[in-house]
């Protein structure tokens, strides 16, 4: 890396802008911010970044990855912290410099794999983020599991946290939604390692019918109330019918996550809703749930971000194979998905884009074998990977 005085220059790269890509140009940023874009040769001294991509660091709004990290194995709970440090690493050499950490705000009894231990995981966070341990800048997304019957409560127990971003209104009851056929709960179930068998899913999923009915009505006023009480944008959360997409307008919802058929992402779209789909969803070229393809919703310009969702290094894969599954979309198109879209998703006006002035979040990427490597990344200047 090169520097002059404060300034650092990158020179001899592809730069994607928002709206466009410079095939050969060069970047200046100083003090954490952008300072200049320009075409052709660089300053005397850039860094040569050997005409590979520069992008702006990535923004991710939907990732359970800290999960596997706290929990690597059924019933061991890793120590939290250094989960934390470990998952950052990972999404940081992902390019991702933005992240919304998604914790599941719900227990179930006798289901300990759906107990995410949201205030566990959110304290560790701070404690890492006190220690200047993180690479990304992490905010916090609340997962909602409606039917709960603690799920107000436990909210009410993280909603006064300023790194609070997003909420979602999550419903999984069997036989709806992303599990509408009930055979595939039952296969996620298994595939998740927990070893319940038919007679144990029977009791869980009875259980889950009288959570809905007995408390999913209450629990959606309270939670979108207490989102709009502290300004802290909603989420949907597969939507598959009319009536879904009609509840999300109700609710004020900004970003519809995963949404699961055609009609609902119209209906979404033509509400001016914003629809986020899984980057390993394009990757893998269809839902492992066998829902809608994001690449069909995409050719029907009905895709507005990619979430790497499990695979952290999903979201660049799927930004850059874009514009090959869909020709209608160009590369600069194909990144704004995973970055300045979702940055002004949840009001993070600030980075997303490389613009004078914006967040020096900045990464460079070389790509081989239609593999991406990310070589660099820098977070407001510094380089952290």
């Amino acid at each position: 890396m090169t520097s002059t005085g404060s300034e650092t220059v990158i020179g001899n790269a592809r730069i994607v802008l928002a709206d466009r890509v410079i095939e050969r140009g060069w970047v200046a940023f100083a003090d954490g911010r952008i300072a200049e874009v320009g075409e052709g040769n660089g300053p005397a001294g850039s860094e040569d970044a050997a005409g590979d991509l520069v992008l702006p660091g990535l923004i991710e709004l939907h990732t359970d990855h800290l999960e596997a990290h706290y929990v690597p194995r059924p019933k061991v709970f890793w120590d939290p912290i250094a989960a934390v440090v470990s998952y950052d690493g990972q999404l940081a050499t992902s390019g991702i410099t933005t992240v919304l950490d998604s914790l599941r705000v719900w227990r179930e009894d006798g289901a300990e794999d759906v107990d995410g231990r949201a205030g566990v995981l959110a304290g560790a966070i701070t404690a890492a983020r006190d220690a200047n341990l993180l690479r990304a800048d992490h905010f916090l997304h609340l997962r909602c599991e409606i039917p709960m019957p603690d799920v107000v409560e436990e909210a009410k127990e993280l909603i006064g946290r300023p790194d609070i971003r997003l909420m979602s209104l999550m419903d999984h009851t069997p036989g709806q939604r992303q599990f509408r056929d009930e055979g595939k709960l039952r296969d996620y179930y298994r595939g998740k390692g927990a070893g319940m068998t038919d007679a144990e899913l029977d009791t869980l999923f009875e259980r889950r019918f009288a959570y809905q009915k007995a408390y999913a009505a209450t629990n959606m006023r309270e939670i979108v109330a207490l989102a709009h009480q502290y300004e802290i944008p909603l989420a949907s959360h597969d939507d598959t019918t009319e009536e879904n997409v009609t509840d999300a307008i109700r609710d004020r919802v900004s970003v519809a996550e995963f949404p699961t058929t055609m009609e609902a992402a119209r209906g979404l779209h033509e509400a001016g809703i914003g629809i986020l789909m899984g980057a390993p969803n394009v990757v893998r070229g269809g839902s492992h749930s066998g829902n809608i393809a994001a690449v069909d919703l995409a050719r029907e310009g009905l895709l507005d971000i990619l979430s790497s969702d499990y695979i952290p290094s999903s979201l660049l894969m799927a930004a850059l194979q874009l514009p090959q599954r869909v020709p209608d979309i160009d590369l600069a198109s194909a990144v704004r998905t995973v970055t300045k879209t979702p940055a002004e998703a949840v009001g993070l006006a600030d980075r997303g884009e490389i613009a004078a002035g914006k967040r020096a979040d900045l990464i460079r990427v070389h790509v081989a074998r239609d593999v991406p490597v990310v070589r660099s990344v820098w977070r407001e200047g510094h380089r952290v990977a």
